[in-house]
C-alpha cells in the first residue's frame, strides 16, 4: 500500500498529521511563490497589452476584468473537483489552465486577436482561483493551535512572487525579445512559466493528499457530513444572517474598490509618461499592501474584533481613493494611494472572512463560503469591467470617487449588524 493509500485509509497518529502538514505547507509556499510571480507580472502589463490591441481606454480594464470573471467561474468547479478527488488534482488543474492562459495571450498578441486574448486571460484567473483555493489546503490538517500560523505563512508566500512579479518587467522584456516577441510580452511568458511551474509542484510533492487526509479522519469521528446547498439555498442563508450579509457585503465591496482603481492605475500613470518600471514598481508595492501584513490584520482582528476591523478597512479604501483621485500626475502620491488601497482590501477581506465563518453554522459554512468566492469575484468583474469606461468619461479622479461609493452599504449593513447583536445580547438585571 503506498504512503498516500496509507494514510488516506487509517486514523493518523498526531505525529504523521504534524509531517504531513509541515510537508503540506512547504509545498504550497513553494507553488504559492512562482505562482504568485505569473499573477503580479501579469496584472503590471495585463491591461496596457488590452490597450494596445484595442486601442481604447474603455476596453483597457477587460483585461482584469476577464482575470477576476475567470476566478469566479472556475472557483466552484476547482473546489468541486478538490471535495470528489483531492486538494491535489484541483490545484495542479487550476495552475495547468492558468499556463494554457498565458500561451493564449502570447498567441493573440501575436496575432493582434483582441477576442483571443479576452479568452486567455479567463483562463488565466483559473490562477487566481488556485492562489485562493491553497490557502484552504494549508488547512485542512492544520491544528487549531497552528491553523491561523499555517495560513499566514502560505499568504506570506503568495506575498514574495506577487511583489517580486510586477519588478521582473525589465528583465522579462529582454527575454521576450531573445524570444522574438513584443517587450510587453515578457510578463506573460514569466506568467506562463511560474504557472507550469507550479502545477508540476502541486502534482508531484503534494502527496499525501491534505484534503483526502482530513476528510477520511472526520469519517471516522462520526463528524455530520456538510449540507449540500445550491447557490439561491445559500444565499438565503446569508439573508437570514445580518452579520454573515454584512461579512460578504464587506468582501465584495472592498474587492471592487480595489479592483476598479488598480486596474486602471496603469493605463493613468502610462498615459502621464511613467517608466513601465515605475508602473511595475507601483503594483509591486500595491500587491505587498495587500497581503504584506496579513498576519497583523489577523491579529487585529481577533484582538478587536471582526466589525470594527472591518469597517477601518473601509475607512483606509476611502482614504486610498483620496488620495489617488486628487494625486494627478505625482506618481508617489499615486504609488501611495496603491499601497493604502491594498491595506484596506487586506483589512477588509481578513475581517470579513473571520466574520462570515462565525457567522454560519459548521454544516453550511464550506458551500456559503464558496458562494461567498463566487460574488468577491464577480463584483471584481464587474468593477473592472466598468473602470475603464469611467476613466475614458470622468478621468483618474471621478474612477477614485465612483470606486469609494461602494463602501457606502457597508457602513449601513453594520449600524444593522450590531443593532441585532445588541438586541439578542441578553440585558443584566
Amino acid at each position: 500500500m503506498s504512503t498516500e493509500n496509507a494514510h488516506v485509509g487509517e486514523a493518523l497518529p498526531e505525529e504523521a498529521r504534524a509531517r504531513i502538514q509541515r510537508r503540506t505547507v512547504l509545498v504550497l509556499m513553494l507553488a504559492q511563490v512562482v505562482g504568485g510571480i505569473g499573477m503580479g507580472a501579469m496584472l503590471a502589463v495585463g491591461a496596457l497589452i488590452a490597450l494596445d490591441l484595442s486601442g481604447s481606454d474603455a476596453w483597457s480594464g477587460m483585461a482584469t476584468t476577464m482575470i477576476t470573471l475567470g476566478a469566479a467561474v472556475f472557483a466552484l468547479p476547482l473546489a468541486s473537483l478538490a471535495a470528489r478527488r483531492g486538494r491535489r488534482p484541483g490545484l495542479a488543474l487550476g495552475w495547468t489552465l492558468g499556463a494554457v492562459g498565458g500561451t493564449t495571450v502570447i498567441a493573440a498578441t501575436v496575432l493582434e486577436s483582441f477576442a483571443l486574448f479576452l479568452l486567455g486571460m479567463v483562463l488565466v484567473g483559473a490562477g487566481t482561483a488556485t492562489n485562493l483555493q491553497s490557502r484552504h489546503a494549508a488547512a485542512d490538517l492544520a491544528s487549531e493551535a497552528t491553523r491561523g500560523r499555517d495560513l499566514s505563512v502560505v499568504v506570506w508566500a503568495t506575498t514574495v512572487g506577487s511583489v517580486a512579479g510586477p519588478n521582473l518587467i525589465g528583465p522579462s522584456g529582454r527575454v521576450a525579445a531573445l524570444l522574438g516577441l513584443p517587450e510587453l510580452l515578457g510578463p506573460v511568458v514569466f506568467t506562463t512559466t511560474g504557472f507550469v511551474l507550479g502545477a508540476v509542484l502541486i502534482f508531484a510533492l503534494l502527496r499525501p493528499d491534505p484534503l483526502r487526509t482530513a476528510t477520511t479522519e472526520l469519517a471516522r469521528s462520526g463528524a455530520p457530513a456538510g449540507v449540500r446547498l445550491s447557490v439561491p439555498g445559500a444565499l438565503r442563508v446569508v439573508g437570514r444572517s445580518p452579520g454573515a450579509l454584512l461579512a460578504i457585503v464587506g468582501i465584495v465591496a472592498s474587492h471592487t474598490v480595489m479592483v476598479a482603481v488598480m486596474t486602471m492605475t496603469p493605463v493613468h500613470m502610462s498615459h502621464h509618461g511613467a517608466a513601465l518600471t515605475v508602473i511595475g514598481l507601483t503594483i509591486s508595492l500595491h500587491i505587498a499592501g495587500m497581503y504584506g501584513l496579513s498576519p497583523v490584520v489577523g491579529w487585529l482582528t481577533d484582538r478587536f474584533g471582526r466589525v470594527p476591523v472591518l469597517l477601518t478597512g473601509q475607512v483606509i479604501l476611502l482614504v486610498a481613493t483620496a488620495v489617488s483621485g486628487t494625486a494627478g500626475h505625482d506618481e508617489v502620491l499615486v504609488t501611495t494611494g496603491l499601497v493604502l488601497l491594498g491595506l484596506g482590501w487586506s483589512f477588509g477581506l481578513v475581517a470579513g472572512t473571520a466574520l462570515l465563518a462565525e457567522s454560519l453554522s459548521a454544516d453550511v459554512r464550506p458551500r456559503v463560503q464558496g458562494v461567498s468566492d463566487l460574488t468577491m469575484n464577480l463584483g471584481g468583474a464587474a468593477a473592472g469591467a466598468l473602470s475603464g469606461v469611467v476613466l475614458a468619461q470622468a478621468g483618474f479622479g471621478g474612477l477614485n470617487l465612483f470606486a469609494a461609493l461602494f463602501t457606502l452599504p457597508v457602513f449601513v449593513l453594520a449600524v444593522r449588524a450590531l443593532a441585532s447583536r445588541s438586541r439578542s445580547t441578553p440585558r443584566t438585571p
